[in-house]
């Protein structure tokens, strides 16, 4: 019988598409939640984007300094540990940008916060924030709202306040963040107040403190008597909280994300609009699209096999909300290192979702033969590289070897036209090229990847190549 194809047929190449794995022949229709709209009257993206670029202006600018005069492996920019500028480095910036050393060391933390400079171990370096600053817009949002989640260590806590007080400040302003979103306009700074003190009372609540010094009891002579229906703790509260609030108000102020004028707080249009993509978070947090927000990162990893890419980023989004950032990464490199190479591919795209938190851990598995390829296409994407392209960081047996990782998913989970199509994503130009490699690289997935090839592929003379292919791996002969 003669061949359709000739052995050696040329492989056309294309440019292997991210890894995530091959989608199912199950695509259960779910009803979808309708895309969230921001309130009546915020700008558009591209104008918050733009209040953003000019409210970082010195931030990046300060990065830009630093990515030209310092440069990859340069001596001098921080001697902490922690990239703090060193004086000679901010003294430096400041005679090159017409600024005092303190400027620059304000802007350098503004750009910490941001993500326009990364802190890598004992060095800095310029975030991938900083290269797409000019281009991309919703980089330019992520690296704001970064700044606003970072509000509390933007601005120095009062020094003569207790931290356990500065604490229950932090975790109460949501709500009073919330309540500003809310109102849609300037609300009294007493309000607020009184809105922080009810709040930090039901924290202490919830961690069923009990006062039992003088305040608990009788009061001094130096404090008046409260009435029978007030709260005794209430008068000293409002001492204890106001400087704190004063403190949190003038944090947020330095962000952009509020104004405060004439004892009265209003958000920003930058402030509002993220305020209202964090409750939004909530939203999606506690009602997950697909029901798989309780579940172990496995289980939701193949609960999301089953689901369109849109849908199964909006899983992943939902997931990670009801977790701590540290142990939902952890989860899915954990995932990511079991035998089924359909969720090794789909917890990077996961961790694709986590962004530049997750760049330590995926910087830590680098090493790890199963996850190299993944992590370090990750860290391509991660750096600004387009995705189309970042397959050029893997080295042939890197590529080859991520080959058969995918193609082990597609056997398991996908169909035979599917795996005959992978064929034709292989960096090797001809078939017996592609066999040759496939053969040295070791996947321990090998031989059934190539039993399933040849099994799937309707030429008979590329199938018997396959499948001797298949028996000189599995017997150890070439």
């Amino acid at each position: 019988m003669t061949s359709r194809i000739p052995r050696d047929s040329r492989l056309r190449l294309v440019r292997p598409r991210p890894l995530a794995a091959a989608p199912t022949a199950v695509n259960g229709r779910r009803p979808r939640r309708p895309a969230p709209r921001p309130p009546e009257g915020t700008p558009a993206p591209a104008e918050l984007a733009g209040i953003a670029r000019s409210g970082l202006a010195a931030a990046a600018r300060v990065a830009r300094w630093a990515d030209a005069a310092l440069g990859p492996g340069r001596a001098g920019g921080t001697d902490d540990g922690k990239a703090t500028l060193s004086d000679a480095t901010a003294e430096r910036a400041a005679r090159d940008l017409g600024l005092t050393p303190a400027q620059v060391r304000a802007d350098w933390d503004t750009a910490r916060l941001a993500g326009l400079i990364e802190v890598h171990g004992d060095s800095a370096r310029p975030g991938w924030r900083l290269r797409a600053w000019d281009r991309d817009d919703s980089a330019v949002l992520r690296g704001w709202v970064a700044l606003f989640d970072a509000w509390s260590l933007a601005t120095p806590e009062p020094a003569d306040q207790e931290p356990a007080a500065v604490a229950e400040v932090v975790s109460a302003m949501p709500q009073v963040l919330s309540f500003l979103q809310l109102s849609a306009g300037p609300v009294p700074v007493e309000q607020l107040l009184d809105l922080l003190r009810q709040r930090v009372t039901e924290l202490r609540t919830e961690r069923c403190e009990v006062s039992y010094g003088p305040e608990a009891g009788t009061a001094s002579p130096e404090t008046p008597a409260p009435s029978a229906d007030a709260d005794p703790a209430e008068p000293a509260q409002a001492r204890e909280l106001a400087p704190l609030l004063d403190w949190a108000l003038g944090a947020l102020a330095s962000v952009g994300a509020l104004t405060c004028d004439d004892a009265q707080a209003t958000l920003t249009p930058l402030g509002s609009w993220a305020v209202w993509v964090k409750l939004e978070q909530i939203c999606v947090a506690a009602q997950s699209p697909a029901g798989n927000i309780e579940v172990s990162a496995e289980e939701m990893l193949r609960g999301c096999a089953q689901l369109r890419p849109n849908a199964a980023r909006a899983e992943y989004r939902a997931w990670l909300a009801a977790r701590p950032v540290g142990s939902a990464v952890t989860e899915l490199l954990s995932a990511a290192r079991g035998e089924d190479a359909l969720l090794r591919g789909l917890a990077f795209e996961a961790l694709r979702v986590v962004g530049a938190p997750a760049e330590p851990d995926v910087h830590a598995v680098v090493e790890e033969p199963a996850l190299r390829p993944y992590a370090l296409l990750w860290l391509a994407e991660h750096d600004g590289a387009d995705p189309e392209d970042a397959h050029e960081v893997l080295t042939r047996e890197e590529a080859t070897w991520l080959w058969v990782d995918t193609a082990a998913a597609v056997a398991d989970h996908g169909e035979a036209p599917m795996l005959v199509r992978h064929l034709e994503s292989a960096v090797q130009p001809t078939v017996p090229a592609l066999l040759d490699e496939v053969r040295a690289v070791g996947h321990p997935r090998t031989v059934q990847v190539l039993v399933a090839l040849a099994a799937a592929h309707p030429d008979p003379a590329l199938a018997k190549a396959v499948r001797r292919a298949a028996f000189q791996v599995h017997t150890g002969g070439s």
